[in-house]
Order: C-alpha cells, then sequence, then structure tokens
C-alpha cells in the first residue's frame, strides 16, 4: 500500500525581530498564540542613540551630523537615517519599548524615510494610539 502524500499551504513569512526569528501571518500580527512583548533591542539601541544625537547637537556639543559622524566613525548617511528616529510619535516610542508595536514593523523599514506628522506614522507603521 503506498503512503498518501498531504500538502498543507500555510501562508506566513519569518522575520527578524530582536535577532531571533518570529513567524508573521499574513494580517501583520505574529504568529505566537501566546501574546507576549517582543522587545527588538536593535529597534530600541537605534532609537537611543537618535536621541542621544538629538541632545548633544541641542546642547551644542556638536553643530552638526557630520561632527557627530567624525566622533562616532561612522557614514554621515547613516547618522542623518537614525537621528530621524528621535522625531518618532511617542507612542510609537513606547509601543516599541514595551515590545507591543506590530509583527511586521522592522528596524529596516523605521530607517526608511517617514513622515513627520505623528498621525500619519501611526498608519505607515500600523501602531493604534492607545496600544
Amino acid at each position: 500500500m503506498a503512503a498518501e502524500v498531504i500538502s498543507v499551504d500555510l501562508p506566513m513569512t519569518f522575520r527578524k525581530r530582536g535577532g531571533r526569528k518570529v513567524i508573521v501571518l499574513p494580517d501583520g500580527s505574529q504568529g505566537n498564540p501566546a501574546p507576549s512583548a517582543t522587545i527588538d533591542n536593535t529597534m530600541i539601541k537605534a532609537i537611543a542613540r537618535a536621541f542621544r544625537w538629538q541632545r548633544l547637537l541641542e546642547n551644542g556639543t556638536y553643530g552638526c551630523l557630520d561632527e557627530i559622524a567624525k566622533a562616532e566613525r561612522i557614514g554621515p548617511s547613516f547618522v542623518s537615517r537614525v537621528i530621524r528616529l528621535a522625531l518618532l510619535a511617542p507612542d510609537i516610542v513606547e509601543a516599541i519599548l514595551a515590545g507591543k508595536q506590530p509583527a511586521s514593523l522592522t528596524l529596516k523599514e523605521l530607517m526608511l524615510p517617514f513622515p513627520v506628522e505623528w498621525e500619519r506614522q501611526r498608519v505607515r507603521f500600523g501602531v493604534e494610539v492607545g496600544r
């Protein structure tokens, strides 16, 4: 008797989050039955860096992004992409710090240009107010 092969198609993708791979379902939710916070340390470090650099600019330690780049020994374009994270809506930053950001939101996506208006950011990144 020949064995029957059953094929099951599951629509999902894998994303790296905080150094770990997680399953992301088609609706953007995380494929984890237990709702737990997913702290993305790389995202948090980038946001912390952005606020630190902003503070260094505001207090006059550095006069421009090029000076920060030279002091940190990194490229000025990287500095300009990271420092934009200081413009994120406070509730988006809080969601990321608490690990409650959408499973589909990655640092790579945050590093792309985004609107400065907080409401448009929430729509763009899929973060609900009061989440």
